[in-house]
């Protein structure tokens, strides 16, 4: 799976369709579904995007803790309970259910924002006050990145 990157602003129609940002279909391109699974955000007014190989990854982590614990039960609960899996139509756009457009305040214009293996999908003046925001905790924790990795 490629990954997400850069921001894109597309227009939502009457219907509530919004096209996928061609780069970021191409990130999902190869994968068993044509689509994204979407589900709203359980830190911010936003959707949390992703393909479905992560979706995948996801259920596989989960599956390393407890089966029947509290904390096991709670994060499928949210995380599996709450995605909606979305297909692409002809023109690479999705339909997004109304329950997740009241979430994240979309009515117009999607923010869609790359953050890797995930992306997010904003109201763009929410996108812009979280972007400062994310800014500002760089600048005041002096953060970087981890070193190591792979090569």
């Amino acid at each position: 799976m490629g990954l997400f990157l850069s921001t894109a602003v597309n227009k939502i129609d009457r219907k509530g369709r919004v096209s996928i940002p061609s780069h970021f279909r191409a990130a999902l391109s190869g994968q068993s579904f044509q689509g994204v699974v979407l589900f709203p955000s359980h830190h911010y007014a936003c959707l949390e995007g992703f393909g479905w190989d992560y979706i995948e990854e996801i259920s596989q982590r989960l599956d390393t803790m407890d089966f029947f614990s509290n904390e096991q039960d709670d994060l499928a609960t949210t995380i599996f309970g709450e995605s909606v899996q979305l297909s692409f139509d002809n023109e690479g756009r999705i339909l997004l259910p109304q329950g997740l457009r009241e979430h994240a305040a979309l009515d117009g214009d999607a923010v869609f924002v790359g953050l890797g293996r995930k992306f997010q999908v904003w109201e763009p003046a929410a996108f812009e006050q979280r972007k400062a925001e994310s800014r500002q905790g760089i600048k005041s924790k002096a953060l970087t990145l981890p070193k190591g990795g792979v090569v």
